[in-house]
């Protein structure tokens, strides 16, 4: 009895002992940190890896991931500074750096980044007009960040950026925006379409003009060319005549030739009254057409004084 009693009394012995084997060890996972509180106040922070604490004197009594955190802004509704509303929400990302504070700065700094995040962005759109939430995210954004970065410092906080996920106006705002959108496109599309045209007209008159210019040169170079053969035509014809002339008067100037030409005028003074009546009605008759000697007699008279 006194062996089964002692059994016993080892037995709770060993558990116990492997009880405070088990609570005086301490496993911090990677990326996380313990904070020990020895008699209800704060002694330690604990890194990953193993730790010791006493047992039923030392408390982990909170625990922090160190990762980075996002968290998801609840919608609400802001007003612009042209009194219009607008539902925005967005995502917050933050990351513990301060362990202790994280745990004694705030009672709860979730809640608190949440509603630091809501009134200030309530605030920064309030001074924007509706046109300007919708071009200015960057600037939202980065105005939430810094405002909440400053405030976080004593909650052991870094915030390391807030996204706008999406902003509603209401279902009017929306409409009366879709039919600006759309006039503004037509118009670009009516002015595209007028610049076409204009472009068209430039280029159909700057055409007919080149055209006009083209069919101009070619005129004159025409024009140029026919004088030029014009004139190359009465210069060799001339030529000949000089050519023939020249060799009429060496001809006459031959023995015989005095009597030659006046055969010649003869033939020619002959032939030109035969074709008299041929060629018209009205007949120009010299008063001395019997005397075709006298008239002979004359022309050679002429020819003798050009020699």
């Amino acid at each position: 009895m006194i062996d089964d009693l002692s059994f016993i009394v080892l037995l709770i012995c060993v558990i116990f002992i492997s009880v405070l084997i088990i609570k005086t060890i301490a496993i911090v996972p990677q990326q996380n940190a313990w904070v020990v509180e020895r008699l209800g106040k704060f002694d330690r922070i604990l890194s990953p890896g193993a730790g010791f604490i006493i047992p039923f004197i030392d408390k982990i009594a909170y625990q922090h991931s160190l990762k980075e955190i996002p968290l998801d802004v609840p919608s609400q509704v802001c007003i612009t500074r042209d009194n219009t509303q607008l539902q925005v929400d967005g995502v917050l990302f933050f990351q513990v750096t301060d362990p202790m504070r994280a745990s004694y700065g705030s009672s709860n700094y979730i809640s608190a980044i949440t509603q630091l995040s809501q009134t200030t962005l309530r605030s920064i759109i309030g001074k924007m007009e509706l046109d300007r939430t919708f071009e200015e995210r960057d600037t939202i954004n980065s105005s939430i960040v810094s405002a909440l970065d400053e405030a976080a410092l004593n909650w052991g906080v870094k915030v390391l950026r807030y996204e706008i996920k999406d902003l509603t106006p209401p279902s009017e705002i929306l409409r009366s925006m879709q039919a600006q959108i759309t006039a503004e496109r037509e118009k670009r599309a009516l002015i595209a379409a007028s610049e076409g045209r204009r472009q068209e007209q430039i280029n159909i008159a700057t055409g007919e003009r080149e055209a006009a210019i083209a069919r101009s040169e070619g005129t004159r170079q025409a024009q140029i060319n026919e004088a030029q053969g014009q004139a190359l035509a009465i210069i060799e014809v001339a030529e000949a005549t000089t050519k023939a002339l020249s060799f009429v008067a060496k001809a006459i100037a031959e023995p015989g030739g005095i009597d030659a030409a006046s055969l010649k005028i003869a033939e020619r003074f002959v032939d030109a009254f035969g074709q008299l009546a041929k060629e018209g009605n009205t007949l120009v008759i010299p008063a001395n057409i019997a005397d075709i000697s006298g008239l002979l007699a004359t022309a050679m008279n002429v020819i003798k004084k050009t020699k």
